[in-house]
C-alpha cells in the first residue's frame, strides 16, 4: 500500500505544531518550576541564616552579662544558659537549610531561650537597681561617717582644747621669789665664806580653779658651773618626759588662797662663788624662778 504524503502533509504539520506546543509549555512549566524551587531553597537559606544570626546575638548577650554581672551563682547559670544557646548553634549550623522539621525544632527552641534570656535580663536589672541603691546608702553612710567624725574630732580639739586651758588657769604660781645667804645668827650675807644657809622665800598666789589639797613643792638650786645642789643623787622628781634633781622638797596644804612658803638650803659643801639660780617646781611644773649672786 503506498502512502500519499502529500495528502497527509497537512496533518503532519498539525501533529509537529502539537508537539512544539507541548514541547514549549513543558520547557516553560519546567523552567517556571526549577525558578520556584531556586526561590524557596534561596528562601531557606534566608531563613536558616536569620535564625543563626538570632541565636548568635543571644549568645553575645549572655557573653557581655560576664562583665557586668558580679553575683557568681547567676553568673553560672549564665555560663551554662550560653552553652546551651552554642550547642544549638552548632545542631542549626549542621542543619540543611530545607529540613522544614528540624528548622522548626530550632525555631521553637530560640523561641525557649529569648523567654530564659528575658528572665534573665530582669533578674540583672534587679540585681543592678539594688546595687545602686545599696551604693547611695553605703555613700550616704560613708558620709554621715565621716561627719561624725569630723564633728567627734572637732568636739576632741575643743575638749584638749579646754582641758589645756583649764590645765593652765589651775597652775600654780610662785611670785615675790626671794633668795638669800644667811649666816648662823639669820642675818643676810653676799659672802659664801660667812653664810651657813640660803633661804628661799616665795609666795603662791590665789587660784579658786586648782584643786585644794597637799602640794609638793621642789626647789632647784643650780651654782654657777650648771650643777644641781643636792644632799642625795637619787632625790628626784617627774617632770615633762624624764626626771630632774631637786635640792630642797616641802608638802603644803593648799586651799586655793595665797600662801607664804619659806625653805632651806643648809650649806655643808664648799661652794664657788657666781650667779645662782633657784627654779620652783610644783605639779609637774616650774612655777618660778630668781637669780641671785654670790661673792666668795
Amino acid at each position: 500500500m503506498k502512502i500519499d504524503f502529500k495528502e497527509r502533509t497537512p496533518q503532519l504539520i498539525a501533529v509537529i505544531g502539537v508537539l512544539l506546543l507541548v514541547l514549549t509549555v513543558a520547557i516553560v512549566y519546567i523552567v517556571n518550576k526549577n525558578k520556584q524551587i531556586n526561590t524557596i531553597e534561596q528562601q531557606f537559606a534566608v531563613d536558616k541564616q536569620e535564625l543563626e544570626d538570632e541565636y548568635e546575638a543571644i549568645s553575645m548577650q549572655y557573653e557581655g552579662f560576664k562583665f557586668s554581672v558580679q553575683n557568681d551563682s547567676l553568673l553560672y547559670k549564665l555560663e551554662n544558659e550560653q552553652a546551651k544557646v552554642q550547642r544549638l548553634q552548632e545542631q542549626l549550623r549542621m542543619t540543611d537549610a530545607a529540613n522544614k522539621a528540624e528548622i522548626k525544632r530550632l525555631k521553637d527552641e530560640l523561641a525557649t531561650l529569648r523567654k530564659i534570656l528575658k528572665s534573665y535580663v530582669q533578674q540583672i536589672d534587679s540585681l543592678h537597681r539594688l546595687n545602686t541603691e545599696l551604693q547611695a546608702k553605703n555613700e550616704q553612710i560613708t558620709q554621715q561617717y565621716q561627719q561624725t567624725s569630723r564633728t567627734l574630732n572637732q568636739v576632741s580639739q575643743e575638749k584638749a582644747q579646754l582641758s589645756e586651758k583649764v590645765t593652765l588657769a589651775s597652775k600654780l604660781d610662785a611670785t615675790g621669789i626671794n633668795v638669800k645667804a644667811v649666816n648662823d645668827r639669820g642675818k643676810e650675807q653676799k659672802r659664801l665664806s660667812r653664810s651657813s644657809q640660803f633661804v628661799v622665800s616665795f609666795l603662791i598666789t590665789k587660784n579658786i580653779t586648782a584643786k585644794p589639797g597637799e602640794r609638793t613643792i621642789y626647789v632647784r638650786i643650780m651654782s654657777p658651773d650648771g650643777g644641781v645642789l643636792t644632799k642625795n643623787p637619787g632625790s628626784m622628781f617627774p617632770y615633762e618626759n624624764g626626771n630632774l634633781q631637786y635640792s630642797i622638797k616641802r608638802i603644803v596644804e593648799y586651799g586655793g588662797e595665797e600662801i607664804p612658803v619659806t625653805m632651806y638650803w643648809d650649806i655643808e659643801e664648799f661652794l664657788m662663788p657666781g650667779t645662782y639660780k633657784a627654779d620652783i617646781f610644783a605639779d609637774g611644773s616650774l612655777i618660778g624662778s630668781r637669780s641671785f649672786s654670790m661673792e666668795e
